[in-house]
């Protein structure tokens, strides 16, 4: 069942794109929906990531405590000003990085 299950996902997304993508193929978007495609990204970004920074347990974890947070606020911060990906990236990994090995061992091993 399972694999079923892979396969036909598999499938939806790979026809989804390919719909959009290959240029022969004679499907056009409006403006307006093009638009509104164009906020389904940061959603799902959000909806992803929301739950591994404010809920790394299952429950609100909003504190100075908190590495994942510390780390993403800090990836906030980089990006916003210097609008470089890689640089926000790579200093929000290593300071989380350095948050967990350093700071607090404790809190995140357990």
């Amino acid at each position: 069942m399972t694999a079923i299950s892979i396969i036909l996902m598999t499938l939806v997304v790979f026809l989804s794109r390919y719909l959009f993508l290959e240029p022969s193929v004679p499907v056009k978007l409006s403006y307006g929906m093009r638009r509104f495609l164009s906020y389904s990204s940061p959603a799902v970004l959000t909806a992803i990531c929301g739950p591994i920074v404010f809920a790394p347990d299952g429950e609100a974890w909003i504190g100075i405590d908190n590495p994942y947070l510390i780390a993403a606020l800090v990836a906030a911060l980089v990006m916003f000003k210097t609008k470089n990906l890689l640089l926000s990236i790579v200093v929000s990994m290593a300071l989380f990085l350095l948050l967990n090995l350093v700071l607090f061992p404790a809190i995140t091993q357990s």
